[in-house]
């Protein structure tokens, strides 16, 4: 909103310092400071709230070090994420732009559904929370209305090339081009690093061109699952899943500004996305609401983020990775949260296997997630959370490094 107004100001009556406003670097440094100062000045009276209202997390003993000393400890702190992501992106962003549309409605979608959990689980004192079957549905709607957009508006485009052999290139720049509207996205460490998703289905002949929709928006509809739950399983320690987001938050705006700008996609020799830079504000506004919880909850945690802050970071990630067309780099970037699936579904699977097979279920690891595996092997939470970030920066840098090694 501020951004339109200063326009106005600044295109009708000249208002000095108005200008300011058309830079994106200036307003995405302003929607980090001040999604900062709404995670410090709305997080303790809403900590203090939650607390009067007894909205605290039940634990489950599972015999955990300092475990049962976080019962009681208020939930659904993902509120103070929400609220330090949207107000600063209303505030700076351009809100006619189909991309931030785009992470206003996927924020709001999977914080309510994290928030109804959390109510249910708190409030209505159901240990189950939301049924599972029901949160599916919830991610599979966002992902068919994403993938709807991503794949159906006239908005989303790329810019292509042409080549002096006639062929049209996303990545080799020359004078002539068109923003075109075409599912392509980024394959990792290649060479010609393109992926049509159209020709997926083009050795089945001309009749089933088009039939490629039917494969692209299930993939959006399994990544964004996929990552939110990731998310979610890995919000069990005080600041793991905050800290690990503001690091692949960090990393995804770096991609979104130099995909929005033509310069330096030329330079590096990416793709441009033409208007994808105005998501450098989300991504800072959605750094800046990650490491302002932090401010709390970091160990020993003040509040615990909830469904309702996990859910909602997990699908902005898929999503932002989605629009930037770097969703074949999420294995890599979201490495953390990819592990820390795999273990569940390791441990279960195998702890089913050995039951049917020697009549008694065994498992891998002591315990599942992979963090509460390293608390049973003696770990201190805090020795534990850094060495995770310190492992996300890691894969953080690598997946950086894509952006010429190829």
């Amino acid at each position: 909103m501020l951004y339109y107004l200063f326009t106005y100001l600044y295109k009708t009556y000249h208002l000095p310092g108005a200008g300011v406003f058309q830079f994106i670097s200036f307003r995405a440094a302003m929607a980090v400071v001040t999604s900062l100062i709404i995670a410090q000045f709305f997080g303790k009276p809403l900590i203090r709230i939650l607390q009067r209202k007894q909205i605290g997390e039940s634990i489950r003993d599972l015999g955990l070090t300092g475990q049962m000393e976080k019962k009681g400890t208020p939930t659904m702190g993902g509120l103070i994420i929400l609220l330090a992501i949207l107000v600063p992106v209303l505030l700076f962003a351009k809100l006619d732009n189909v991309y931030i549309v785009l992470m206003l409605l996927s924020t709001v979608w999977l914080g309510l559904i994290g928030f109804v959990d959390d109510y249910i689980k708190v409030v209505k004192k159901d240990k189950e929370g939301l049924a599972g079957r029901f949160k599916v549905l919830g991610q599979i709607g966002l992902g068919l209305t994403v993938g709807w957009v991503l794949f159906f508006s006239k908005d989303v485009t790329v810019r292509q090339y042409l080549l002096p052999n006639g062929e049209l290139s996303a990545v080799d720049a020359s004078t002539v081009y068109q923003d075109v509207k075409l599912m392509i996205t980024t394959i990792p460490f290649a060479k010609n690093n393109e992926l049509n998703y159209g020709n997926l289905f083009s050795y089945a002949g001309p009749y089933f061109n088009g039939l490629y929709s039917i494969l692209y928006i299930p993939i959006v509809i399994l990544i964004i699952t996929a990552v939110s739950n990731g998310a979610n399983i890995t919000d069990g320690l005080d600041g793991l899943a905050a800290g690990t987001s503001a690091i692949i938050g960090i990393t995804l705006a770096i991609f979104a500004f130099v995909s929005g700008n033509s310069v330096l996609a030329d330079y590096l020799d990416i793709m441009y996305i033409p208007n994808s830079g105005e998501l450098v504000i989300f991504c800072t506004a959605f750094v800046g609401a990650c490491v302002g919880f932090l401010w709390y909850n970091s160990y020993p945690a003040q509040v615990f983020m909830g469904d309702t802050g996990s859910l909602a970071i997990g699908g902005i990630i898929a999503v932002l990775a989605l629009i930037v067309r770097k969703e074949l780099l999420i294995p890599v970037l979201c490495g953390i949260f990819l592990i820390e699936n795999l273990s569940v579904m390791v441990q279960v699977g195998y702890f089913k296997y050995t039951r049917r097979k020697y009549g008694e279920g065994r498992r891998l690891l002591r315990m599942s997630p992979l963090h509460h595996h390293y608390q049973k092997l003696g770990y201190h939470e805090s020795k534990i959370v850094s060495r995770f970030w310190i492992v996300g920066i890691m894969l953080a840098v690598l997946t950086l490094v894509t952006l010429k090694l190829r």
